[in-house]
């Protein structure tokens, strides 16, 4: 099969483990970010699968209707909110979409974030190559009360970790993150306001649905302390659009560290949040360890492999198949 890995901004994809599975296959990866869904289209003429990396490209019907060749599109993880699967299967274009990274990669950043941002590291390290030394005082984390927004699989670790810092850890969610969360020893919070103004360090994990989109209002940012540090490494939207810059310049929360943005990639250093002194943010590096790339493109490699050897897995419209 001719086959197309786009957004693989690092060309990390041949120096995998798992890239010697797609030998005997034509690959040719795309390392350029580029968000024009018709020029992409035209870069993936000819091509009959396409590897897609996370969410990072809208797979739009305009798009499927330009590409008569491609029958498989393997997306990396689970999610297919990006993808038109209704247009994909009129066309009998199959979407395999199966397999999760690691939550570890995720949490693991999280912590980085946070240190980075309360210890002032990455602005101290500037200062120390400009030759100057200690010009900050940092905050520490013993005692200090860190809210964990949905105790699913990364907010469970990151919990733990607060947990052995000797934070005190509180959380909110639904029902049964609930449950999860008391059983491990966490409390939860006594009511959605007293959690943000409670926290000093704020973290969210929730993932990006329809009931989720914009959950964080200004209302919650405008509780929170002057000195509170909030964490984005989930997905920007679940904040509303526009209010955490705002929040930020009234020092309600005081600071952020964020790893995501409304749009992505982010590239020209235009956005508010890069322009404010109380921020820390980073390209959305949450999940960009090469473990969890082993994990992400090891399961989209054998959906293109199972394709090709007609025994297609994690078909998300089997409908397709029958075209």
């Amino acid at each position: 099969m001719k086959v197309a890995i786009i957004d693989d901004y690092q060309d990390a994809v041949r120096t995998l483990n798992c890239f010697a599975r797609l030998q005997g296959h034509e690959v040719t990866a795309f390392n350029d970010p580029q968000s024009d869904p018709m020029l992409i289209a035209d870069r993936l003429k000819g091509f009959d699968a396409v590897l897609l990396t996370q969410q990072r490209t809208r797979f739009t019907r305009a798009m499927v209707e330009k590409l008569p060749a491609l029958k498989l599109i393997s997306q990396t993880g689970p999610n297919t909110a990006h993808i038109d699967v209704a247009a994909c299967t009129e066309r009998g274009v199959t979407v395999s979409a199966g397999g999760a990274g690691l939550p570890n990669a995720t949490a693991e950043l999280t912590w980085g974030l946070i240190i980075g941002a309360l210890r002032h590291i990455p602005f101290e390290a500037a200062q120390l190559r400009a030759g100057h030394w200690q010009t900050t005082l940092g905050t520490g984390l013993h005692g200090k009360t860190l809210g964990v927004y949905a105790y699913g699989r990364i907010g469970s670790i990151v919990a733990a970790v607060g947990r052995a810092f000797g934070m005190n850890v509180v959380c909110l969610g639904r029902g049964a993150s609930m449950e999860r969360a008391r059983a491990a020893g966490f409390a939860a919070a006594a009511s959605r306001e007293s959690f943000f103004e409670a926290a000093d360090v704020l973290s969210l994990h929730l993932p990006l649905n329809a009931e989720t989109r914009g959950i964080v209002t200004a209302a919650d940012l405008a509780r929170m302390k002057p000195s509170a540090l909030l964490v984005n490494t989930s997905r920007a939207p679940l904040i509303e659009k526009t209010v955490l810059a705002a929040a930020l310049k009234n020092r309600r929360p005081g600071f952020a560290a964020v790893d995501v943005f409304e749009e992505e990639p982010l590239l020209g250093a235009n956005h508010p949040l890069l322009k404010m002194d109380n921020t820390l943010c980073t390209p959305h590096l949450g999940y960009v360890a090469r473990e969890n790339y082993e994990s992400y493109y090891g399961t989209a490699i054998d959906q293109i492999v199972a394709y090709a050897q007609g025994k297609p897995i994690n078909v998300a419209n089997p409908d397709a198949l029958k075209k």
